[in-house]
């Protein structure tokens, strides 16, 4: 039986720990703090499962790995794929267009189609694109969804604080922005988050609004609640949610719909992401370790693919796409 060691449970450790199982292999899975929860950027994401709306200004192997995303995590928790609606406002409708070039998958769609996908926007904006085959799930959910899952299968999530070095046998590394001391070129782009409550707002689909400088999502979370995201800030600092990020969140989220003025604020988050220079996730190899990092902004899009290519290598030694040279 081959002795393999994961290093960090968030989305990607569990997805990697998941992989090995579906090979006969039951690995260890060690984090510093234990089970998921607001230590790490897993618990802070959207849970976007958009493939063809990153293609806007992510690089092909995201758009490629991340459309099987969907029907993996199916097998997991619950997805909705009610697909995703991208507007602009009226001074911001160039934006729609270059967004329209850059990407497939989808079809404009007029005031009154736009109201038929969304009710609660009707009369508010002009003309969007909708994505059809997308989709978006609870990530915290899915984070607990994915554990439990593991558990059943005797892989616990063990609290534990180590090196790969330290470790015998194969290691995948799965620590994320921690990993930085061994890869060099992973640098941490900084995010935050404010999950609200609005319960007179009924969106039934991630909608994202396209704004020259603050570019904004919404997710819906059921119960009234949303998910609004995210700062990209080229900066390893941490600490709580700065005034001026919150002001941009909160504004975008106002132009998107007044109601959200509203809104109760439930929480501020706010983490680090790991990205290679190129934003792509990737597997590096060093010896009997394998790097599994620079998820970035496509955490949940690309673990499932990241993983299967890492438990798959370990079970035949085959690569693929997705390992890089060091």
């Amino acid at each position: 039986m081959t002795e393999v060691t994961i290093l960090g449970a968030g989305v990607a450790g569990l997805w990697a720990a998941r992989a090995l199982l579906a090979h006969g292999i039951r690995p260890q899975l060690f984090d510093r703090h234990g089970p998921p929860g607001p230590h790490g950027c897993s618990w802070w994401a959207g849970g976007m499962l958009a493939p063809d709306c990153e293609g806007a200004v992510a690089e092909p192997a995201v758009v490629i790995h991340g459309a099987g995303a969907a029907a993996h995590w199916a097998e997991v928790t619950e997805v909705q794929s009610n697909g995703t609606l991208v507007l602009a406002l009226d001074r911001d409708r160039a934006d729609l267009g270059r967004f329209a070039s850059r990407t497939s998958g989808h079809r404009t769609v007029t005031a009154d189609e736009i109201a038929a996908l969304e009710p609660h926007l009707a009369g508010r904006h002009r003309r969007g694109l909708f994505f059809a085959d997308e989709a978006h799930l609870v990530p915290r959910r899915a984070l607990a969804d994915l554990t439990a899952g593991l558990a059943a299968e005797d892989v616990t999530v063990q609290r534990v604080e180590a090196k790969p070095g330290d470790l015998p046998g194969i290691v995948i590394d799965c620590r994320g922005f921690a990993a930085q001391a061994d890869l060099l070129n992973l640098r941490a782009v900084r995010g935050e988050m404010v999950l609200l409550r609005a319960p007179e707002i009924e969106l039934t689909r991630p909608v994202r609004l396209l704004h020259t400088r603050h570019p904004l999502y919404i997710v819906p979370r059921g119960d009234g609640l949303f998910m609004l995201g995210a700062t990209q800030i080229e900066s390893a600092a941490r600490g709580p949610v700065t005034a001026r990020s919150a002001l941009e969140l909160l504004s975008a989220a106002y132009a998107l719909d007044p109601r959200f003025g509203e809104a109760e604020i439930v929480e501020f988050g706010a983490d680090l992401r790991p990205a290679f220079p190129d934003n792509v996730p990737r597997i590096i190899q060093r010896g009997r370790v394998l790097h599994l990092n620079g998820l970035y902004r496509h955490g949940y899009l690309m673990a499932p693919a990241l993983a299967r290519q890492a438990a798959g290598f370990i079970a035949t030694s085959e690569k693929g796409d997705l390992f890089h040279d060091d």
